[in-house]
């Protein structure tokens, strides 16, 4: 194997030839285990860790390595290495980190599209797709909708599905799959190109490591189904892995996601939302919130039924989670500015008190 086996793209491979890299070596990260990376070269893969200086001069988790990251990496022994740089990304899919308010979590790094996997018997929520639409957008990569376990339900209920699908999200491109009979898999196979990598993201239990397997046609990864009393998935996938397929595609499987909490990703939003964006333009005042204002474009949309009023409820609380971000996020900067200045002030007293 080679690095463009790994995806390499004439921009990384630009950055390689930097002179201020030519004493390192170069790998893309194909697994997470915390704070420990696999990274592989194209010929052998390195338990790696990143320097004391990376980790040091690191303002957030969003500046460490993440899976599908192209890194400067030392080899020290046969199979260790040690990270040095995280080479520019060309995409990053990312949400807010769980159970921490402000903080961005990088889902997959380096990626072209992602697949996002929805069982269409009980998992299927079009307000949790609009969720990952919205972080696909911002990160400028193209969502691809998969419905699986079709063979769960009926002809007429899975139409049902799709009409109600359609009625909101007319752009999407999406596949129907049974991970059973595999039908639906070839259609999925014939989109996926040498040298590109897809993502795979979900709920737990809606059929992604399945996906992965068939996509193998191997069993290398654990699988669950989604509880039937609780209608909720359990966790198999436990850390991201980056794989390189048969027909050359690369593909990142990634643990469920129980949470998608939204960041300040203003274009997104703007992208998934974009009828209500195009309606708002002719709102009496710039700053409308579509709420309860004088001449709203958008509520009197709402009110004719020109506007979902469930996909305009899902968008509001979206605004109002990234709002809470943006807020969040300004907060600790202040904080860490006040801090700095405390810091600055207290050296330069014990200065004048030598």
């Amino acid at each position: 194997m080679r690095l463009t086996d790994l995806g390499l793209t004439k921009e990384i491979d630009g950055l390689i030839k930097d002179p201020d890299l030519s004493e390192f070596s170069v790998g893309r990260v194909t697994q997470e285990h915390r704070e420990r990376y696999i990274v592989s070269d194209g010929e052998n893969e390195y338990d790696s860790e990143v320097t004391g200086n990376l980790r040091f001069s690191a303002g957030s988790r969003s500046d460490f390595p993440a899976v599908g990251d192209w890194v400067a990496i030392r080899i020290y022994d046969s199979d260790k290495a040690i990270i040095y740089k995280v080479l520019p990304r060309k995409s990053v899919l990312a949400r807010q980190a769980v159970g921490k308010s402000g903080e961005i979590q990088i889902i997959a790094a380096n990626i072209d599209a992602a697949f996002i996997v929805q069982a269409i018997n009980n998992n299927f929520n079009i307000n949790r797709l609009e969720r990952y639409l919205t972080v696909c957008y911002e990160a400028g990569v193209e969502p691809v909708l998969i419905l699986s376990k079709i063979d769960l339900l009926s002809e007429a209920e899975i139409n049902d599905a799709i009409r109600n699908l359609e009625k909101r999200e007319k752009k999407i491109r999406y596949f129907l799959l049974s991970n059973l009979t595999l039908k639906g898999l070839d259609q999925i196979i014939s989109i996926m190109q040498p040298g590109k990598t897809y993502c795979v993201i979900g709920s737990s239990g809606v059929g992604k490591s399945t996906l992965i397997n068939n996509l193998l046609k191997k069993n290398i990864l654990k699988t669950g189904n989604i509880s039937s009393s609780t209608n909720k998935g359990r966790h198999i996938t436990e850390h991201r892995e980056l794989i390189v397929l048969e027909n050359g595609s690369i593909i990142i499987d990634n643990p469920g996601m129980k949470e998608l909490g939204m960041t300040d990703n203003t274009d997104g939003i703007r992208t998934t939302f974009e009828d209500i964006y195009e309606i708002a333009s002719g709102c009496k005042f710039p700053d409308c919130k579509h709420i309860n204002e004088t001449g709203c474009a958008v509520l009197e949309a709402l009110n004719n039924g020109s506007i979902n009023k469930d996909s305009y409820d899902n968008y509001q609380k979206i605004i109002k989670e990234q709002e809470r971000f943006h807020t969040t996020v300004a907060e600790k900067r202040k904080k860490d500015k006040v801090f700095g200045k405390m810091l600055k002030n207290y050296h330069r007293d014990m200065k004048k008190n030598e």
